[in-house]
């Protein structure tokens, strides 16, 4: 019988199986960022030990840094003490740390892929429950905690279990104005946020062939908003050729050895999957949440629907989330109103989003009173944004352009939501409080949709302007 990527992966990294029945797994990359990693290096410094294989780790600063004023010393003590921390633990440790003034720093899952770290076949852990993002190059990559991150930097491996295999596979061609965003929000909408618990999810099928590698990074990226600590597409010729040329890349002769390695990673035909499950994408059109995870969403043109034809599990959560957001079942999610407008985060903030995003602002004007922002991904998107000229069409637009950081998405840094106000968001969460104010709400879409209402202040459908 044919094995899965994640089989291939998993066992080639395989050290052993413990007497718990999990296996001690050899994670060949370690990305570190300043808000999960402080007391990792503390417990380490406790216990009198010192950082394995500090070349198989990178850091970067991303969660708290101001996206207006980053000169130092940070307004917010806290967030300096992160910065201050990082910059030490990776001195001493003999980390490469991708700070301000290293032109590479940016929001820890944009810059790993776009300097070439990320790639087939590895297995990558971080700090950071999205980390799932980089399982669109045909890796195995997951969020980790405080205590597994002091464990990986004292042995770079670590005790897991090995999912199930779900694969989902998309069909059909998309139509104008729809995303990879619209996509996986419509995977997650079918099979719950509690539907991949335990499962590892492979995205197949002719919709996901044709993305680019920038659309299946926003795939992955919201895996874990599933129940799926991972997910992964399948390395191809796409995957290969974006990583050509990249810096930490494998150069000249041996990215062709490299490449021969990948080619050979695919699933097998005949490979056994635990479960599968398929979506017609000529049937997904722009999608919005309307409450307060990301399960709970409906096309553009659809109603909100009515808690009792829901599940019997997830009525109770219906009923709290219209409560907290405002809105009434059986009304259009077409037209709500909007105060703030955000591009950006870890899940919509690479240079094709920008880019599809400022195609839409030309020439239009957010509307009146309404806060707008766009915030790149890193210093890298940023440098190449303005080379296009796409920080001088937001402006223009009414959007203010920021420096790169993760900003709005969790609000760890000055970018909040205040009072009630409602934000159409290009991130991947729209839990209670999570840009940063408690009573603040939270409509999840792609970056295009979140121009289109800007520009009407309320939501629309970009559909309206695609050509």
């Amino acid at each position: 019988m044919g094995r899965t990527l994640l089989d291939k992966v998993w066992d080639a990294h395989k050290v052993r199986t413990l007497p718990n029945g999990k296996d001690q797994l050899f994670v060949g990359l370690h990305l570190v960022h300043e808000v999960t990693s402080p007391q990792a290096f503390q417990m380490l410094r406790e216990k009198g030990l010192r950082v394995l294989f500090p070349g198989r780790i990178f850091a970067t600063v991303d969660h708290i840094v101001p996206t207006s004023d980053q000169s130092r010393p940070f307004p917010d003590g806290l967030a300096e003490e992160m910065m201050r921390a990082l910059e030490t633990n990776s001195g001493e440790s003999g980390i490469r740390f991708f700070s301000f003034d290293s032109s590479k720093q940016g929001i820890v899952h944009v810059i790993g892929p776009e300097l070439g770290l990320t790639q087939p076949g590895m297995t990558i852990a971080c700090g950071d429950s999205h980390t799932s993002t980089h399982g669109a190059f045909g890796a195995l990559a997951f969020g980790v905690g405080t205590t597994q991150i002091r464990d990986l930097l004292a042995t770079q491996t670590l005790p897991l279990s090995r999912p199930k295999i779900r694969r989902i596979e998309v069909s059909g061609r998309l139509g104008k104005g729809v995303y990879a965003k619209d996509v996986i929000l419509s995977i997650i909408r079918r099979l719950g946020v509690n539907g991949g618990i335990g499962y590892c999810y492979e995205y197949a099928g002719p919709v996901i062939e044709r993305m680019s590698m920038e659309e299946r990074m926003t795939l992955c990226n919201m895996s874990i908003e599933g129940g799926a600590r991972m997910g992964y597409v399948n390395p191809d010729e796409t995957t290969f050729e974006y990583l050509r040329g990249r810096e930490y890349a494998p150069k000249e002769k041996d990215f062709g050895r490299a490449k021969a390695w990948w080619s050979a990673l695919p699933s097998d035909p005949g490979a056994r999957y635990d479960d599968r499950a398929a979506l017609d994408g000529g049937m997904i059109e722009p999608t919005v949440t309307w409450g307060i995870n990301p399960g709970q969403s409906v096309g553009v043109s659809e109603d909100l629907p009515d808690p009792a034809s829901l599940p019997l599990d997830d009525r109770e959560t219906a009923e709290e989330a219209y409560r907290h957001m405002g809105l009434e079942p059986g009304r259009p999610i077409l037209g709500t109103p909007i105060n703030v407008a955000f591009v950006g985060s870890c899940t919509n903030s690479r240079l094709s989003d920008l880019r599809e995003a400022a195609r839409f602002a030309k020439g239009r004007k957010v509307a009146p009173g309404l806060r707008a922002l766009v915030v790149p991904g890193s210093q890298q998107v940023e440098r190449a944004a303005v080379a296009e000229g796409l920080d001088r069409v937001f402006r223009e637009a009414g959007f203010e352009w920021r420096n790169a950081g993760c900003s709005m998405c969790l609000a760890m840094n000055p970018d909040k939501l205040t009072g009630r106000e409602i934000c159409a968001s290009s991130s991947n969460r729209n839990f209670k409080g999570r840009q940063g104010s408690p009573s603040g709400r939270t409509l999840l879409m792609s970056p295009a949709m979140v121009v289109a209402a800007a520009v009407n202040g309320k939501v629309s459908d970009v559909r309206d302007w695609a050509a």
